[in-house]
């Protein structure tokens, strides 16, 4: 039921005409209460789509009753003429469910540099509160908002006391830092203060979208937004729900992980022994950037060379003869030279485990990445048409 699995919540997703494939590119989630409490974490590039700044300025109240998403299109490089489409967006949702566009989050996701077809994107939103429900409504949203997915990334889970968290994801490429090119919506039926709401999505964001590396590029759209709508009256512990929020992030983070674009290897890179939780997310990113070897785990080679160099591109705290390196479990490198043979290393699974022991102290840090292949790069020379 994804978004719509907590009760107090509505959703649709309809075909607009705003894909070419004539697929659904429209999807509408509505908190019918009795809270309408929010919080969201956007984007950290500077460049911020024009829904991105409309949705900070709305989140400012803590308070959401909606969420438009589209597919199709970013509006993302628009200026102002842009801007005033994700306002108009917000606006006609606001008329149909007799509200307050000022409460109305947008969320957009498509080709940057092109203003969207507001003469179909408008209709499309008349048709999702048409369309509106419990049932199969929140399957549809998550069909909706797919670009290059290949399927809907859903998740939930029921916390005690009988409230629940739903969500839904839309993710592929462009998977980095700051929430990884993502849009997503998360629900629940508990009766927590905007403020709360905003303490649990940052600490749960922060060890899951946040540590999702794909190929080190940032969007100028990532939105995750949560809403409460409080029907159950239950009023979790926040350590509790915060835990509970994390697994629900974590189970898009291995979804969108899973389906990155081109990816035949999803690579979980476990830092340890470092001086700070910093340092091991430093270093973590540095080797999920490096191209060779990502390369390397492409072609099922096990080169921890690799791995030692990214770690050196990096002020973590470290000394270059103390460094170990494990890949699947086997200790191929020792005190940075060369430990364990190469060829006991099994790489034909798809899920490879590198770790990396920096011997500079107790904290540790896991980030996730995916390999480099060939169909990555056709997907992303011919992405525009």
């Amino acid at each position: 039921m994804s978004v719509t699995a907590p009760r107090g919540f509505r959703a649709a997703g309809v075909v607009a005409g705003l894909k070419d494939s004539g697929t659904r590119d429209l999807a509408l989630v509505v908190n019918d209460g009795p809270s309408r409490a929010a919080a969201a974490v956007f984007t950290r590039n500077r460049v911020k789509a024009a829904p991105v700044l409309w949705s900070e300025q709305v989140l400012k109240g803590g308070r959401v009753r909606a969420v438009v998403l589209n597919s199709g299109g970013a509006n993302a490089c628009t200026g102002a003429p842009g801007f005033q489409d994700a306002h108009a967006t917000a606006e006609k949702a606001a008329e149909l469910l007799v509200d307050s566009a000022g409460e109305i989050a947008v969320c957009s996701t498509g080709l940057i540099g092109e203003r969207l077809p507001m003469d179909a994107l408008l209709p499309g939103v008349d048709k999702a509160v048409a369309e509106l429900s419990r049932g199969d409504g929140g399957l549809a949203a998550a069909d909706a908002i797919r670009t290059t997915d290949t399927v809907a990334k859903i998740s939930f889970r029921q916390g005690d006391g009988g409230y629940m968290i739903g969500a839904m994801a839309k993710g592929a490429g462009m998977l980095a830092p700051s929430l990884a090119t993502m849009l997503c919506v998360i629900t629940t039926d508990a009766d927590l203060p905007a403020e709360a709401l905003d303490r649990s999505l940052r600490a749960a964001a922060r060890v899951t979208f946040d540590r999702l590396d794909s190929d080190g590029c940032m969007s100028t759209n990532d939105t995750v937004l949560l809403m409460a709508s409080g029907a159950t009256g239950a009023v979790p512990a926040e350590e509790e729900f915060t835990a509970l929020l994390t697994e629900v992030c974590a189970d898009l983070t291995r979804q969108l992980l899973v389906d990155a674009e081109g990816a035949s290897k999803t690579i979980a890179i476990e830092v340890v022994g470092a001086a700070s939780e910093d340092d091991a997310v430093t270093v973590g990113r540095s080797i999920a950037r490096n191209n060779l070897l990502k390369c390397a785990i492409h072609g099922e080679d096990p080169n921890w060379g690799r791995v030692l160099s990214a770690i050196g591109t990096t002020d973590a705290v470290f000394e270059p003869d103390q460094l170990n390196v494990a890949i699947n479990g086997v200790w191929v490198c020792r005190n940075g030279s060369f430990g364990d043979d190469r060829d006991k290393v099994d790489m034909r699974p798809r899920d490879v485990t590198i770790t990396a022991d920096l011997s500079a102290g107790p904290h540790s840090a896991t980030v996730w990445t995916s390999d480099l292949t060939a169909d990555y790069v056709h997907e992303n020379s011919a992405y525009s048409t």
